[in-house]
């Protein structure tokens, strides 16, 4: 039986919980697991279904798991995310307001630096962050497929996966950024172990700490009122 919205929010602080209780990163459950590390923080979200055979090994990982929890984890889970993602100061607005599939709310600010004007108490996700870098990757894409299927595609997964994202970036790095402008990006086709076809997007971006904005260090504002 699939969860609603509603009750997987409820469920979402207990797995966290359970996971903090353990005193291991995302990475270091991926690392027992098998598991990629945005996989595991999806798992704790409950935006990815656990399967039977890689219970006994999540549950290993994770030792405060309950069987109750690790039941609901088993359940199909009602995929989905927060209306306001698109609101993370850490976030380039893409430039083209008429682009497909973006929401209201960025349209309407299409072409702004977020960076710049955000407050820090903005909350949200990760992941508007990757929507200007979603537009370079689309120049590059576009003579291999149809435009509006791969940005639609690509804002769906940075959406979907965009707080697990933040969570890893938060957790490995601290309260920062992936720059997009101290930024390389690649597109790259491998075959899989299927012997399928697989394109590999890789963002390779210089992580950027928030400042903790202290007056004596504004040098701005020391050297207006020296004069």
């Amino acid at each position: 039986m699939e969860e609603s919205g509603a009750s997987a929010a409820a469920v979402v602080p207990r797995l966290l919980a359970a996971k903090e209780e353990s005193g291991k990163s995302f990475s270091d459950i991926a690392a027992e697991t098998g598991l990629t590390n945005v996989y595991v923080a999806q798992l704790l979200r409950r935006q990815a279904q656990l399967k039977p055979d890689m219970a006994p090994a999540f549950r290993a990982a994770v030792p405060a798991l309950t069987d109750e929890l690790v039941e609901l984890m088993m359940r199909p889970p009602f995929r989905s995310y927060h209306p306001d993602i698109v609101h993370e100061p850490a976030i380039y607005r893409p430039q083209s307001a008429s682009a497909p599939g973006l929401p209201s709310k960025l349209r309407a600010d299409a072409g702004a630096n977020v960076v710049a004007t955000a407050e820090p108490e903005d909350t949200a996700s990760v992941l508007c962050l990757l929507h200007l870098i979603i537009h370079f990757v689309l120049n590059s894409l576009a003579q291999l497929y149809h435009a509006v299927f791969v940005q639609s595609r690509l804002n769906e997964a940075v959406m979907h996966f965009g707080e697990s994202i933040k969570e890893i970036i938060n957790e490995d790095f601290g309260d920062g950024i992936m720059s997009a402008i101290d930024f390389y990006c690649s597109v790259d086709k491998i075959q899989g172990a299927d012997g399928k076809d697989r394109v590999v997007v890789t963002f390779d971006g210089k992580y950027l700490p928030y400042t903790e904005q202290r007056s004596e260090h504004m040098m701005s504002r020391l050297n207006r009122n020296a004069s």
